[in-house]
């Protein structure tokens, strides 16, 4: 059995108390590593280093080219390993290795971006309505990053806090889920590979009372960037206003993914299925509220069952495989529990319901893609996060109804319209309440795009040019250029 080390300082080390924790593999059940128990001395050592990387080492001393330069070669070295980080990921998360295969290839993407990125972030001479004054702006890091980040896609999420954090010219201190933490800390010894100096990238593994909340409350963090729960996000949120720390938040969703009766059904039902049971449905966007209009609704759920039936559970290291496992025990009861939830409030069962139990899913986690009929968009099922492969089937009328539905829930993440109305395209990603909305497509992203919520979804933007942003501060320079003294005592 592989038992990982922490990382701090450029060093692998042994946790201060000395104590391991299991993880297991969501396809087999079994305990495949040992992962280091942290606690609040280890933060603070990984604080300290990250602390003094940022103000006195060699990467405060970096132009913003030559940071941009190690950012391309990490790229460089993710691509090299991408095969041998997604099979940890399997290991770990249990989602498809084509799926996570295909994260990794994407992620050297957002090294090269912000890399390229970081020697363009430029402040501005400001006009002034004083005569005998120069003034500027110059944009600083923000300072050390706490990263806290979740299990379902560990690299990819942190990956969008890393590298616009790095361009920045921050330091981070990282803490992934401790159901997936093997990739983070493999990830990790890449940015000696590629020249980072020591304590600019630290993974203090463990769990969020005792890694967690000493992270986000040490006095020498300056901004914490979360992925989570809401719940989670909340309480990570009231003690950073405490503290006054910066802060993002990514915390969810309940998107609607709308159909219209001009829509290409065909793709649209293609889109619901990836959507929900992409994943295992264990993403923040998935298309969880599915809204079809009522003149094509039983038509339209024919051809959705058509293809969810078609669906294939199994070991996610199978090409073969669609749906693979529940990252996490506590997750897998929760998805069980809902789908009773739903059948007590009078949602019907048109598909799966149960415990995935057929042969190829072995000893595994597995909830069998779900889809339930004649929901009401006040039933819990329509309301909550189930973060699962179940999807909820609304009906609705026309534009202002779908509208309605669609916007009265409390999260704001993501929203999708199918349908080959220009105008209606328009329209809808005008008045939806969401920071992505999608037309005629489900879960496309890019680091050229910035990606954030609405309402309880979260503060703030990951990728493109505004996630850069999170992670400076701007300061004012004023120069005296030949302004006679005046009256001391008088603002000038």
């Amino acid at each position: 059995m592989k038992r990982y080390q922490l990382r701090i300082d450029g060093q692998s080390a042994d946790p201060a108390g000395a104590n391991w924790f299991e993880t297991q593999n969501p396809y087999t059940g079994q305990t495949w590593a040992e992962i280091p128990r942290g606690d609040a001395r280890d933060v603070d050592a990984a604080v300290h280093a990250a602390h003094r990387a940022l103000t006195t080492g060699p990467w405060a001393e970096m132009t913003a080219t030559q940071r941009g330069a190690l950012m391309h070669k990490l790229g460089d070295l993710i691509a090299r390993d991408a095969a041998k980080l997604a099979a940890t990921e399997v290991r770990d998360n249990g989602k498809l290795f084509a799926e996570m295969q295909g994260q990794l290839n994407y992620i050297p993407q957002w090294f090269y971006y912000y890399g390229g990125l970081a020697d363009k972030i430029q402040g501005s001479t400001l006009p002034l309505d004083k005569k005998g004054y120069f003034a500027f702006t110059r944009h600083e890091p923000v300072g050390v990053v706490a990263a806290i980040t979740p299990w379902n896609s560990p690299l990819l999420l942190a990956a969008w806090k890393i590298a616009p954090a790095l361009a920045a010219g921050c330091t981070i201190v990282i803490k992934p889920s401790e159901f997936t933490s093997a990739s983070t800390l493999e990830f990790a010894e890449l940015f000696d590979e590629a020249g980072f100096p020591p304590g600019v990238f630290n993974v203090v593994t463990g769990f969020g009372a005792e890694v967690g909340t000493p992270l986000v409350e040490h006095p020498l963090v300056s901004k914490i960037s979360f992925t989570g729960s809401d719940a989670t996000g909340r309480l990570i949120n009231e003690k950073a206003a405490r503290l006054l720390k910066h802060t993002s938040m990514e915390l969810g969703g309940k998107s609607p993914n709308i159909v219209f009766e001009d829509a290409d059904l065909e793709q649209a039902a293609f889109g619901a299925i990836s959507g929900i049971f992409a994943a295992t449905g264990q993403t923040c966007i998935a298309g969880s509220r599915l809204l079809v209009q009522d003149s094509i609704h039983d038509a339209f759920v024919e051809k959705l069952l058509a293809v969810a039936r078609t669906a294939r559970m199994g070991d996610p290291m199978d090409p073969a495989t669609q749906v693979g496992p529940i990252t996490t025990p506590p997750q897998f009861q929760k998805v069980l529990d809902y789908i009773d939830i739903a059948r007590a409030e009078g949602a019907q069962v048109l598909l799966g319901g149960e415990r995935g139990s057929a042969p190829e899913c072995g000893q595994g986690w597995f909830v069998q893609p779900t889809i339930f009929t004649g929901v009401r968009n006040d039933m819990r099922i329509a309301q909550e996060e189930v973060f699962g492969p179940v999807l909820a089937v609304i009906r609705f009328t026309d534009e202002a109804d779908a509208l309605r539905i669609a916007n009265d829930v409390r999260f704001g993440l993501a929203a999708a319209v199918w349908t080959q109305n220009i105008g209606r395209a328009i329209r809808m990603s005008e008045r939806l309440q969401a920071g992505t909305v999608w037309v005629n497509t489900y879960r496309a992203i890019s680091f050229m795009a910035p990606f954030g919520g609405y309402k309880d979804s979260g503060l703030g933007r990951e990728n493109g040019i505004d996630a850069v942003r999170e992670y400076l501060q701007t300061k004012s320079v004023w120069i005296n250029s030949g302004a006679i003294a005046g009256n001391p005592f008088v603002l000038r």
